[in-house]
């Protein structure tokens, strides 16, 4: 009897993990290793959540445990309303995993690659989409050649292609992009978000900040094992209350006025910069400072902080503190 897909709890979150824990036992050339310290997290449906950490932080294990290819030491995983440890077999049908290794068969073409997943889902012949999934990520014209006559890039579509062949309700890509070209980016993105417009919650992990800057409504940081920030985009880019106003003097400038020296500012070039927060300082009165100190204006703009300074004082800074 071919097993039936089953149906998403559409009120449970697309993942709600609870005092997660993986400690690593120590081996002869390692001592022991807590890669996840009790992580709470919710990730709700139909987002883009962005799931960023330095290296070793625990993203690849978390994402392993969903995935059944690590076990857990502690804690609960649900994925749709489908407990990891109790209903196994459900959790794992509501998941796709786009990991960041490309590892395949390289004797199969594309279309047995997919026919093959689907067969490891049980996906009845009459419902598989392998033609479609392969046109829509441009692999058509491939569909019979070897996957070791692919290039990198389109192994890595190949990817996303067999972790699609069951219509997960939920899709994780650890690192899609790495190491691959602006324009396979792009089109790669361009999918991603045309799956989300059609119900799919897409978990991302990326070195990539701008990427996840630019897709992701919510995100988290994992640090050391620990979740230290999960909020939306706009909250969390809201948390460095940091600007710099940047102007180009008329006047030829080498070093920052004597007259100005009481505020936080720098020279870049020959732009003089000045650093504030915009719920204590105003634009207007800092200008009026700066004509006030004998120079004239030619070109200003300002800066905001992006989500590359928020990853550094979350994580990078924190390590510097100990």
């Amino acid at each position: 009897m071919t097993p039936s897909h089953p149906k998403p709890d559409d009120l449970s979150p697309a993942i709600e993990i609870k005092g997660l824990k993986k400690t690593y036992k120590a081996s002869k050339k390692a001592p022991a290793k807590t890669a996840l310290k009790g992580v709470d997290l919710v990730i709700p449906r139909g987002s883009i959540f962005g799931l960023l950490g330095p290296n070793g932080a625990g993203k690849s294990t978390m994402i392993n445990i969903l995935a059944g290819l690590v076990n857990k030491s502690g804690g609960s995983a649900a994925i749709c309303g489908h407990d990891i440890d109790t209903d196994t077999r459900a959790a794992r049908a509501s998941i796709g995993i786009v990991p960041q290794e490309i590892a395949m068969d390289v004797f199969f073409t594309p279309y047995q690659a997919l026919e093959l997943q689907a067969g490891y889902y049980g996906v009845p012949k009459s419902e598989r989409r392998s033609e479609d999934i392969l046109a829509a990520l441009g692999l058509a014209d491939k569909r019979d050649a070897y996957v070791r006559q692919l290039s990198g890039g389109m192994k890595r579509r190949l990817l996303i292609a067999k972790a699609l062949v069951h219509n997960p309700p939920v899709l994780i890509l650890d690192e899609p992009t790495a190491g691959v070209d602006i324009e396979l980016r792009r089109q790669l993105w361009e999918y991603v978000q045309e799956l989300h417009r059609n119900g799919t919650t897409i978990i991302l992990t990326t070195h990539y900040l701008e990427e996840a800057e630019a897709l992701c409504d919510q995100i988290a940081i994992i640090h050391q094992g620990e979740i230290v920030a999960n909020e939306s985009k706009v909250d969390m880019l809201a948390r460095l209350d940091k600007r710099i106003l940047k102007i180009t003097p008329t006047e030829s400038l080498s070093a920052v006025p004597e007259a100005l020296s009481d505020l936080n500012a720098t020279m870049d070039g020959e732009q003089l910069c000045i650093s504030y927060r915009s719920g204590t300082d105003s634009i207007s009165g800092l200008l009026n400072r700066v004509k006030a100190a004998g120079l004239s204006i030619s070109d200003l703009r300002t800066e905001e902080p992006d989500l590359e300074d928020v990853f550094m004082a979350l994580t990078y800074a924190s390590d510097a503190a100990e």
